[in-house]
């Protein structure tokens, strides 16, 4: 056997399958590229689902970790530790927010989010206890713990992980009458992703998240963004919400603010909701640890200059200008997405998303699938437009095969 089906044999036998990887095993990574354990080099244009925005190997996250390595890399939260007042300072400026609650991956930071939302809703708007209701998207991805899988509508997200935990509302994603009428004087919070990710890059239609923040503001109600995969960057702007003018009561962040180095996520809202807390009612081990504050830092100076946002915005435009061009041709269905993410329905008679995926891998491009026939893009902001180019002449050559 070669290299690759040697190190694959062995992940089959010995890990366990929750996941279904491309036949490709990356041995290094530079900037928006990847090379196998054979030598072989691919584009990749899923940035570990936006936990990459930066690129692989960013150097001024490898020093910034690096230079962290040689002093503390964790204290717990039982001491202060100098590189976490600034984080936290940092990343609220960031926000236009007040307070942080560091943890460690997206999952974490949605349940701190509802955890936070549950005990604001009892001490702050007077629901009775045990009675709050937060509502929610179809469609949505926000983790895959118990508490979130009870509220997904994916039944293989779901099946046979129950008995599930109650107090959550399902709607339509995108339709504000329904989301009217799930409200009661018991909800405590709306949790939405402003793109839908995981659901195949689906953007609300215009009006709709500020309808959600004028809805929630009107009935007392938090409005919960899980921009986890769609903040940071991504989408052009530094959050998905601005493309609309929109500022929740809460940011739900994780992914590309660890840079693709460690694991960092975080809540980030005002001292009236964070401000709830006591000594010894949530926290975590490694949640804000000096590692995880001192590349997340560089990650907010990064992003404070605006030159990754601008990136994303100019490639972007180019990336659906391009994208575009294919639809109706009887190849590509749709294409949804803002700045440099976007789903692309491929037409189910030219081949499955996981299809479309191998056939882009055979011609060194990595993609993931979702849902069917559609496929996500989402290179690293450093990604240069040649090599966009390149990658999007690959999916043509792919369509007219």
């Amino acid at each position: 056997m070669s290299t690759t089906e040697t190190a694959i044999a062995s992940a089959e036998a010995h890990s366990a399958h929750n996941y279904h990887p491309l036949p490709v095993v990356v041995a290094t990574a530079d900037g928006a590229w990847m090379t196998d354990v054979e030598g072989r080099r691919y584009l990749d244009m899923l940035a570990g689902y936006s936990a990459l925005n930066f690129g692989h190997g960013n150097r001024r996250l490898l020093d910034a970790a690096k230079a962290q390595l040689e002093r503390v890399t964790l204290t717990s939260r039982a001491f202060h530790h100098d590189r976490f007042a600034d984080f936290c300072t940092r990343l609220a400026e960031l926000c236009g927010m007040e307070m942080v609650l560091p943890m460690n991956t997206g999952a974490e930071a949605v349940e701190t989010a509802v955890k936070t939302a549950r005990k604001w809703g009892y001490r702050v708007k007077g629901v009775p206890d045990g009675m709050a209701k937060i509502i929610v998207a179809s469609d949505n991805f926000h983790g895959r713990t118990t508490t979130i899988i009870s509220f997904s509508t994916d039944h293989e997200a779901r099946a046979d992980f129950g008995p599930y935990t109650p107090g959550f509302e399902i709607v339509p994603y995108g339709d504000l009458t329904a989301l009217r009428e799930a409200m009661t004087e018991n909800t405590v919070a709306v949790l939405l992703e402003p793109i839908q990710g995981e659901a195949g890059v689906l953007v609300p239609p215009p009006g709709y998240l500020p309808g959600v923040r004028e809805l929630t503001r009107e009935r007392n109600v938090l409005f919960i963004a899980d921009e986890i995969q769609s903040g940071l960057g991504r989408t052009g702007k530094t959050f998905a919400c601005e493309h609309e003018g929109v500022v929740p009561d809460m940011y739900v962040l994780g992914k590309a603010l660890g840079g693709g180095v460690v694991p960092v996520s975080a809540v980030v809202s005002s001292a009236a909701v964070l401000g709830i807390y006591r000594p010894g009612e949530h926290g975590s081990t490694f949640g804000g640890n000096p590692l995880a504050c001192a590349v997340a830092l560089e990650v907010v100076a990064m992003l404070r200059t605006g030159e990754y946002q601008q990136r994303a915005a100019e490639l972007g435009e180019h990336l659906h200008q391009e994208l575009g061009l294919l639809v109706g041709g009887g190849a590509v269905e749709a294409v949804r997405g803002h700045g440099l993410w976007a789903g692309v329905d491929i037409d189910p008679a030219r081949g499955t998303g996981r299809e479309i995926s191998e056939r882009l891998m055979d011609r060194r491009v990595l993609v993931k699938d979702t849902h069917g026939s559609t496929i996500r893009i989402a290179p690293p902001l450093v990604i240069s437009k040649e090599d966009l180019d390149w990658g999007l002449e690959q999916l043509r050559e792919v369509l007219r095969g």
